[in-house]
């Protein structure tokens, strides 16, 4: 069967940087440690995504319709159809002041947020910080290779993969997690883990609404709920010593 636009499928892929055969992100942790971009509180292994969801680059879901489980694709991404091409404009002087009030001491590669999105330091020179807020695969040509390991095709297995994908958090126990499915509607218990000991409460709504939006778009389903339910823990007496 081959993947259509709308398909859940599972991914794994590397991409590279075609001027220097740099390996920037992958799925794979022998491809990443050997690249020495591993990091160890990241779970490798097939990403989720819905194809044309824009969960990956557009010239990536579009390469990979038609390709069936089981096969590999190359695909060359251009800057126009990547990360765009480097904007002068996106180059910014920041007085030095502005990061004193934040009781931050900028230096040479520190990546920042601000109203404008995430920059990279690229000199501090006295009293003026620049600052890149270019991506930093803006104007890069890139290589990917694509391999399609399944295309998801049972209901459940498709909401428990938005869940992972949106989530991503390590310890997340998928078979914990409950769906339910009643006429057009959705309902999810996500195991405690995952409801717990996310970030903040703003991580957890948007997660939330993600994996309700690709559902709401790519399935027949009108309504999601999120059931959260809290049982109140017993503590077990100590067990009394033993009389000698």
């Amino acid at each position: 069967m081959a993947i259509k636009d709308g398909d859940f499928v599972r991914l794994d892929f590397t991409g590279k940087i075609k001027e220097t055969d740099e390996v920037f992100d992958t799925t794979l942790a022998d491809v990443a440690e050997e690249a020495g971009i591993l990091i160890e509180q990241k779970e490798y292994g097939p990403i989720p995504i819905v194809v044309g969801g824009g969960h990956l680059l557009k010239a990536i879901e579009e390469a990979i319709i038609g390709v069936e489980a089981g096969e590999s694709v190359h695909i060359s991404v251009t800057p126009e159809n990547g990360f765009g091409q480097r904007d002068s404009n996106l180059i910014q002087l920041i007085p030095m002041k502005e990061f004193k009030k934040q009781g931050m001491n900028p230096v040479r590669g520190m990546k920042i947020s601000t109203d404008n999105g995430t920059g990279k330091i690229i000199s501090v020179n006295g009293g003026r910080v620049k600052v890149d807020f270019n991506h930093d695969l803006a104007g890069k040509n890139l290589e990917y290779d694509v391999s399609v390991i399944e295309i998801i095709e049972d209901d459940e297995e498709k909401i428990k993969s938005m869940i992972q994908l949106h989530y991503a958090y390590p310890n997340m126990d998928l078979d914990k997690t409950e769906i339910k499915i009643d006429g057009d509607k959705v309902s999810i218990k996500l195991d405690e883990i995952t409801r717990f000991d996310q970030k903040s409460y703003m991580d957890v709504t948007f997660a939330r609404f993600r994996i309700s939006k690709d559902i709401w778009d790519n399935m027949d389903y009108e309504k999601v709920e999120f059931v959260d339910a809290f049982e109140k823990k017993v503590e077990e007496a100590p067990e009394e010593e033993a009389e000698e």
